[in-house]
């Protein structure tokens, strides 16, 4: 009895040895344990692919959810959608964030060398929106010099970048180049054919031209989920043979001679694939980082020199000025500090054209953050004038300064050298935080790194260009502020 635990020990390994341990579940098996299909797709990035459902808020619509809805039913499972970064699907799909990626998903030749594409579900083709009137912008070669709206990571960017010579604006979602080119801040549009007769046939706007440039739109998995794949293939093929596809694509007149072909061989416009090693790529996107360096370093300074004129302005109302000035001031830096920046620039940007206040892009940058940062430095200067020591005001007083000599030449230079620090950190952080204008169509450092890593998939080489590029010109800022204050530092 006292070698029963060790035989039963002894029994197991044999049991282990012979027959193996269990084979870990594939996708399609994990799909079916849980009893859900999930996938990845951009809820913000708008019909008729997937959107918020106005009756419900909290429910996905759009026809490629309902055909993945289909899908899963097919299954025998419930379907779930996850939203992910339209540009960043295909990376979340590899770290496994979801089952598969079914978003308008083109069909490229670097997008084949990472992943497994579904039987297409979807022709499209790209179409060119003008403002009605404009004449002459019916082809991508017709394009050329002129300000072109699109999204990130499309086949119409790509083929306005073979193209050359194109003025591309990278929008974050489908409607805002559309409202862009009405109010004129664009000169076209180019994206495919399903989000032009959603957003495009709007008053005011018009087709350029035919729709041209076919594909195929296909559903994404992993490469190593070929059964999963295979399973997700025969089910999408009967509802295509049902029937069921092309009633969901009538119901968002979407339905065209092309869709007949869903049910055949299809070959896409073959697109020209990222070639080369790394640093073949990195000597080609050398043009791209530079501008988006320079467009950095501008935005932040000006941004910087606004946010320290308005800030210095209202820590000297909130300090010396009368009560309803003081008031309003320091309700600047409630409201400011206590809303994001991306909400500031998207009313700033999107937002006042609606009162009759147009920006360009890059004036919408560097007031918005100049606006925002504005109230961060106030609160720094108020600091410093503070910290002043309240003898020294008033021996200027007694001397015969008036509040203005006083404020000039006591208050404010001992202010300037206790408040370096914060106003260095802020500059620092602005600089970082600049990155957010990419989504009023600035292509600055980050979006930089942004295009060429969704071009290439190589988030981890050109993420550390990027970060060494922002180590190189916030160091030596940090170094300078240093030589500033032992400068300025008063001896004991």
């Amino acid at each position: 009895m006292t070698n029963q635990p060790f035989m039963v020990l002894v029994l197991a390994l044999v049991a282990g040895l012979f027959c193996g341990t269990p084979a870990l579940a594939d996708t399609l098996d994990e799909v079916k344990q849980r009893g859900e299909l999930s996938w990845g797709t951009d809820l913000e990035g708008g019909a008729p692919y997937v959107i918020a459902d106005v009756n419900d808020p909290g429910k996905a619509t759009g026809f490629e959810t309902e055909i993945g809805m289909a899908i899963a039913k097919a299954l025998g499972v419930k379907g779930k959608v996850v939203h992910n970064a339209w540009d960043g699907l295909v990376p979340a799909l590899e770290r496994k964030s979801f089952d598969m990626v079914f978003n308008g998903l083109e069909i490229t030749p670097d997008r084949s060398q990472r992943i497994l594409f579904s039987r297409p579900y979807y022709v499209y083709s790209e179409q060119i929106v003008v403002k009605k009137g404009s004449t002459g912008l019916d082809t991508v070669h017709a394009l050329k010099g002129k300000k072109v709206g699109t999204l990130a990571a499309t086949v119409a960017e790509r083929l306005m970048q073979q193209e050359g010579d194109v003025d591309i604006k990278l929008y974050p979602s489908n409607v805002q180049p559309y409202e862009d080119l009405l109010l004129g801040r664009l000169d076209a549009v180019l994206l495919d054919l399903p989000i032009a007769i959603y957003y495009g046939k709007r008053e005011g706007l018009a087709f350029a031209g035919k729709p041209f440039a076919q594909g195929v739109y296909a559903m994404g998995f992993r490469k190593e989920d070929t059964r999963f794949k295979a399973a997700i293939d025969q089910a999408l093929g009967d509802l295509i043979a049902s029937g069921e596809v092309k009633r969901i694509l009538e119901k968002y007149q979407l339905y065209n001679d092309d869709q007949a072909r869903l049910s055949k061989s299809f070959d896409s416009k073959e697109l020209a694939a990222p070639t080369g090693t790394f640093w073949d790529q990195l000597r080609s996107s050398v043009p791209l980082f530079a501008k988006g360096t320079a467009m950095t370093i501008t935005v932040s300074f000006l941004g910087m020199a606004l946010a320290i004129v308005l800030g210095v302005s209202l820590a000297t109302l909130r300090v010396y000025g009368s009560k309803p000035l003081a008031w309003l001031a320091a309700a600047y830096v409630e409201v400011f500090r206590g809303t994001p920046l991306l909400v500031q620039l998207f009313l700033i940007y999107y937002g006042l054209p609606n009162v009759g206040i147009q920006l360009d892009a890059f004036v919408a940058a560097v007031v918005g953050l100049g606006l925002n940062y504005a109230a961060y430095e106030a609160e720094n200067y108020r600091a410093g004038l503070l910290a002043v020591p309240r003898g020294q005001i008033e021996a200027a007083m007694a001397l015969g300064m008036t509040r203005a000599q006083m404020a000039r030449e006591v208050v404010f230079p001992q202010a300037f050298r206790i408040v370096i620090p914060p106003v260095t950190n802020d500059f620092i952080a602005l600089f970082k935080d600049s990155s957010v204008v990419s989504v009023i169509t600035l292509v600055e450092l980050t979006k930089a790194y942004g295009m060429m890593a969704s071009a290439t998939y190589n988030y981890i080489g050109f993420g550390l260009v990027a970060a060494a590029i922002y180590f190189a010109i916030s160091y030596p800022t940090s170094l300078f502020a240093r030589w500033i204050e032992m400068k300025l530092k008063v001896p004991h």
